[in-house]
């Protein structure tokens, strides 16, 4: 029998990012991971590969129509599917090695197996090694998988989940994705851009829901016109296969023939088969592992992070987590600031949000000011030949903290570091209006929209 300091269940984001940081900290960690790759959803078929795929098919789309706009000419442009893939899976496949040469360094043993709490303290390994490890503290960082929808007959091939649309062996004549959330518009996007007719099927009359509606707004006339067909308030009854064909029937309307299905309606937390139920660990209705503020659950001794609690499901959500946690465990402060987490879209435009939207704060009555810059008055964006999108800032009326940064545009991903740090640190508008930034760069539309909230932008 093992016997480790911590026992950390799942090695994706949370997990492996907890585990290193508690090494760091001197404890003797172990790790469970029932896949063979390290990394989890985010790294093996998620974030990276959809990233890597969103990329290639971008510069596909470039060369193909728009670098005639640059004055460079090009000819006889073709798709190399296969080749796309192999470079998706070779930068996977290098990441994953990383992890394991950090799990190297940091002395953390690494265990192939499902992961089972046998008690507190306890955690059987069933796999091809069936083992007993015992730890002082377990922590669950397990993730989430694709949520199913009823109806919808998953065959995990002409129709299936994200997990099947990053790898489709040829570009779908019509692709029907049900979800206009993040993973549905990044992945629509992706064979849109590849040759794909797109049809993206929302329950809710609008796309992105969580975010800020404006923003989310003007992203559905771009993408309306980069090609993507929308179809909102539509209520997805049924999705089966009938001769090779997909059929998806929505209520009230005729049924759609195409070539393959996306369902993308969320994610849930992989909280089943670990034992929680027979310990009678604290789960709320939605099945995410309820903790306190140092992550235990209503188990002393046993923690949980990431997609397994409540809380946005986003893979630097769960590092921060598992940093706090891993800190919390060896004696010190750990902390997570929830309103200062950043999400992103990696379509093109980008969308990137930080703290509260404008409905957000509308409902809880807190007096804002708002300030929004476009990039169409951007010299950097005017030279990219990227001047779609804005950015929209909102602080407080009486203090002028900023409550909120929602950027659609290019390169959002990368810029909303800056306000998600203003936020962290209880910036107002005003020192960000006052902080020099290089000229010319995309980051002077956050400048002018700080500026813009006073009313007094320079540019515009």
């Amino acid at each position: 029998m093992s016997q480790h300091d911590l026992i950390v269940i799942g090695a994706g984001p949370g997990g492996y990012v907890a585990a290193i940081r508690a090494a760091q900290l001197g404890l003797n960690v172990g790790v469970i991971e029932k896949e063979g790759a390290l990394g989890g959803t985010c790294l093996r078929v998620g974030c990276i590969p959809s990233k890597a795929l969103l990329e290639s098919s971008e510069l596909y789309r470039l060369a193909s129509d728009h670098l005639g706009e640059y004055g460079v000419k090009v000819e006889g442009v073709q798709l190399d599917l296969p080749g796309m893939m192999k470079r998706k899976e070779s930068i996977v496949a290098g990441l994953c090695k990383g992890i394991e040469g950090l799990f190297r360094k940091n002395k953390i043993t690494r265990y192939v197996g499902h992961g089972r709490i046998a008690a507190p303290g306890r955690v059987t390994v069933e796999g091809a090694q069936p083992q007993e490890l015992t730890a002082k503290n377990i922590l669950i960082a397990t993730g989430s998988r694709s949520a199913p929808l009823k109806g919808v007959e998953v065959d995990d091939d002409l129709i299936g989940t994200s997990t099947e649309a990053l790898k489709y062996p040829g570009v779908p004549g019509h692709l029907v994705v049900i979800g206009a959330g993040v993973i549905g518009l990044e992945l629509g996007c992706v064979w849109s851009r590849l040759g794909s007719k797109v049809t993206v099927l929302e329950y809710l009359p609008r796309i992105l829901p969580g975010m800020d509606t404006e923003i989310a707004t003007e992203a559905q006339k771009i993408f309306t016109k980069q090609g993507l067909e929308f179809r909102l308030g539509m209520r997805v009854t049924g999705a089966r296969v009938v001769n090779g064909r997909c059929v998806v029937e929505c209520d009230g309307q005729p049924p759609i023939d195409c070539d393959r299905v996306l369902l993308a309606v969320g994610r849930i937390p992989n909280t089943d088969d670990l034992g929680l139920d027979k310990l009678n660990v604290a789960r709320n209705q939605r099945g995410f592992i309820v903790v306190d503020k140092t992550f235990q659950t209503s188990i002393p001794g046993i923690y949980a992070i990431g997609d397994a609690i409540p809380g946005p499901m986003l893979a630097h959500k769960a590092e921060e987590e598992g940093v706090a946690c891993a800190e919390c465990l060896a004696g010190k402060h750990g902390h997570v600031n929830y309103d200062a987490i950043p999400g992103v879209v990696y379509t093109d435009p980008e969308i990137a949000s930080v703290g509260k939207t404008e409905e957000q704060l509308k409902e809880s009555g807190i007096p804002y000011r708002k300030g929004v810059f476009p990039f169409m008055a951007n010299g950097r964006a005017k030279a990219l030949g990227q001047t779609d999108g804005r950015v929209k800032m909102l602080a407080h009326t009486e203090t002028d903290r900023i409550l909120g940064v929602h950027i659609i545009g290019p390169r959002a991903g990368d810029l909303i570091a800056e306000a998600a740090t203003a936020i962290e640190f209880g910036a107002s508008s005003e020192d960000i209006a006052r902080t020099s930034h290089a000229h010319p760069t995309l980051a002077e539309v956050i400048k002018e929209a700080a500026f813009a909230v006073d009313g007094r932008a320079i540019h515009m």
